[in-house]
């Protein structure tokens, strides 16, 4: 038997690393995720449905000799296709909804062995930087159960920072990987536009905004994580540059004296809050000791135009996705089942022309050579992930904002991750910091276009010189 400080005290590569030596058996490995998920998620509300029976009977029979075989997985509730599996998008508009193939991305999951027992909470249609969705309830975090873990994946951060398994599916199409991963102290890298795959139906999602990785403990599990996932698929509208060797090696590697840029402030020069000031401040000072080059200087963006832009792209993407749910259910497009504030995207969408959604995607490509100038100067830039310690629940309110409502608030809680949805580069959140109450402040590191290798390298480099691994919650 598996005890559960046995079990937590491995990483995802851990874990199966001991299966692979036969010190533990598959079965006893998803016994103590299973376990720990019966304990905690009453807490948590992290999980929103369990497959036990069919996982247990997959891990009973031959498990591919993938990296991560046997390990105990979760896959995040919002379009991630498993064939045959409830569907609920976070939202009761989905309700009953069953995905009728498979992801690619989910394919790769269990080819790399991983073992998929339940899908996490999310909010409806993985639009807010909370996780609260009318449909299935709040998602608490685990560091103060009063305050939000973080979205859209907060629920896959929750269930990993509570120790029901080192490694979990997540999604980030304005900072969802990185943000809950702030919010829990967690790692956790959002890879380039073109890097993981979208298919086998769609090439891209929200315009080039979204894809799919996961939140973990460890960097390695994330580098190893990518390695398996992160390779073009046949018919891909466009592709990440070729990797020059796999990520798990970068870990490793010494990322040599960096250029790093580092900003306290937005995109409109606004400052962040003390506690995120202090953790880049403190951050900068480890990299000058760890040898890099550091500097204040923030790359020059107009954040006003890039919200509104950032607007224009979610409410179309929004309306196309749910008319064709109501479609689906054969009902008339009134609103009912959805959220007030998707439900005003989506009539928002309708007064938007052809000619604004090209000017938004314009407004992206225009951002992201602003950025790569910036980094013809700097390896990377780093500030913190979010502009605030963990905030309490009940805050971002879907029940009663409009849309305009929603990205004022969006850009004075998430000003610093979406620009690297907008542009397509790869950036991290590291667990480098936590507030005198205990609460996780994540620093953010961003990289040119396909340079996910340089973040691996510092980031294996930070988790050796300011180890996380050992800094969970007490629950």
């Amino acid at each position: 038997m598996l005890t559960f400080k046995e079990y937590r005290s491995h990483d995802a590569l851990g874990l199966a690393k001991l299966i692979a030596d036969k010190e533990v058996t598959p079965e006893e490995v998803l016994d103590a995720a299973l376990l720990r998920c019966d304990e905690m998620n009453p807490k948590l509300n992290a999980v929103v449905h369990r497959n036990d029976g069919a996982e247990k009977g997959r891990v009973a029979a031959d498990l591919p000799e993938g990296p991560f075989a046997g390990v105990p997985f979760l896959l995040k509730d919002l379009y991630a296709f498993e064939r045959g599996q409830p569907l609920g998008n976070g939202s009761r508009l989905w309700d009953g909804a069953e995905a009728p193939m498979d992801f690619t991305y989910t394919v790769r999951c269990r080819e790399a062995g991983l073992v998929t027992f339940g899908r996490t909470n999310t909010p409806e249609l993985g639009l807010v930087w909370t996780t609260e969705p009318e449909a299935n309830g709040p998602t608490c975090n685990p560091w103060d159960l009063s305050r939000s873990p973080g979205g859209s994946s907060g629920g896959a951060a929750a269930a990993v920072s509570a120790g029901i398994l080192p490694m979990a599916h997540a999604t980030d199409g304005g900072g969802s990987i990185r943000m809950p991963a702030s919010r829990c102290g967690l790692f956790g890298l959002k890879a380039s536009r073109g890097r993981n795959p979208m298919g086998p139906v769609v090439g891209e999602g929200w315009a080039g905004l979204a894809g799919s990785g996961v939140v973990s403990r460890s960097v390695r599990d994330s580098a190893a994580m990518l390695d398996a996932t992160g390779y073009p698929e046949s018919g891909e509208p466009y592709a990440a540059p070729a990797k020059t060797r796999s990520y798990l090696e970068q870990v490793g590697r010494t990322p040599g004296p960096l250029r790093i840029a580092y900003h306290t402030t937005d995109y409109a020069g606004a400052p962040l809050s003390p506690e995120a000031i202090e953790a880049v401040e403190a951050t900068a000072s480890l990299l000058r000791e760890l040898g890099h080059e550091v500097e204040e200087a923030c790359p020059e963006i107009d954040a006003e135009r890039m919200g509104r832009a950032m607007g224009v792209i979610i409410a179309g993407n929004l309306h196309q996705a749910v008319m064709a749910r109501y479609r689906e259910l054969d009902r008339d497009p009134n609103g009912v089942g959805a959220e007030y504030t998707t439900w005003n995207m989506v009539q928002a969408a309708e007064r938007l022309s052809a000619a604004d959604y090209a000017g938004a995607v314009t407004a992206f490509h225009m951002a992201g050579r602003a950025l790569g100038r910036f980094f013809e100067e700097h390896d990377l830039v780093m500030s913190a992930t979010m502009r605030n310690p963990p905030t309490p629940l009940g805050e971002v309110r879907t029940d009663k904002w409009n849309m305009e409502d929603l990205f004022e608030a969006a850009h004075r809680e998430m000003p610093i991750t979406p620009l690297f949805n907008q542009t397509g580069c790869p950036a991290m959140s590291v667990p480098l910091h936590w507030t005198k109450d205990d609460l996780p402040v994540g620093v953010h590191f961003g990289a040119p276009y396909g340079r996910e290798d340089r973040l691996f390298r510092l980031a294996g480099q930070l988790e050796e010189a300011k180890p996380w691994f050992d800094r969970v919650p007490e629950l």
